[in-house]
């Protein structure tokens, strides 16, 4: 899997291209940020990235094609992770070679083009030890916060967004409930189409107002009526006592 950093500031263009890579099964996306600073933060923390895919121009800095100059410091830097810049006009694609990157993405994006890209930067990846991620990045109105993944209690979908409800509270995140579920495949189970919920962190299963819902901490997570069925084998079969 190829560990990856999305650096786009415009919210449903950065969502968007997360489900692209998501969809390629070759991705692990480990941050999605919306400015330069966020990114610097997330290099910084090192979440052993792969590759970024960086929108040649960003709001934080009007004027400046602040995604180019980005990618040229960070390609300056030992051990930077592989650059894919994003970009309207093709014309572009030169300066992004020049400032480092090994491929670009021409917008609109189109699924081959991003699988296309994935190819190629696999095959150009040193080969190193996989290392999984501890740490979650989601982010309050002020900054980016790095949650240990052993304290996720579930994500949620709500106003086209992404949460995640962890035991240090509620967070925004950038992934789409698809990448989530498809990165914690193992863990969690969807309940719900706005709900994903880690499995060894439901304490009841009950109902509310005649309708299904888990016990997770202190969330009420609901569960569908076409899902009730699989939710129920799910919990009882990593569970002792229960009668099948």
């Amino acid at each position: 899997m190829l560990r990856a950093l999305i650096v786009e500031d415009e919210p449903p263009a950065r969502r968007y291209l997360g489900e692209l890579l998501a969809g390629t099964r070759r991705v692990e996306l480990v941050a999605a940020v919306g400015t330069i600073a966020e990114a610097d933060q997330a290099l910084a923390a090192e979440l052993a990235i792969d590759a970024a895919f960086v929108d040649i121009r960003l709001v934080d800095r009007p004027g400046d094609a602040s995604g180019l100059h980005w990618a040229r410091r960070v390609a300056a830097q030992p051990g930077a992770p592989q650059l894919v810049l994003a970009t309207a006009l093709a014309e572009h694609a030169l300066a992004g070679f020049e400032a480092g990157a090994v491929d670009y993405l021409l917008k609109p994006l189109t699924r081959q083009r991003v699988a296309a890209c994935v190819d190629r930067l696999i095959a150009r990846r040193p080969a190193r030890a996989a290392a999984a991620p501890s740490r979650l990045v989601a982010r309050t109105a002020q900054s980016l916060v790095f949650l240990p993944i052993d304290g996720v209690l579930a994500f949620e979908a709500a106003d086209r967004l992404a949460y995640v409800h962890h035991v240090d509270g509620r967070y925004l995140v950038d992934l789409s409930l698809a990448a989530l579920e498809q990165r914690f495949a193992d863990v969690v189970l969807r309940t719900h189409r706005n709900w994903l919920v880690v499995l060894d962190r439901v304490r009841e299963l009950g109902r509310a107002s005649g309708e299904l819902v888990l016990q997770v901490g202190e969330l009420a997570v609901p569960v569908s009526r076409d899902r009730a069925p699989g939710v129920r084998e799910a919990l009882v079969s990593r569970a002792l006592g229960a009668r099948r």
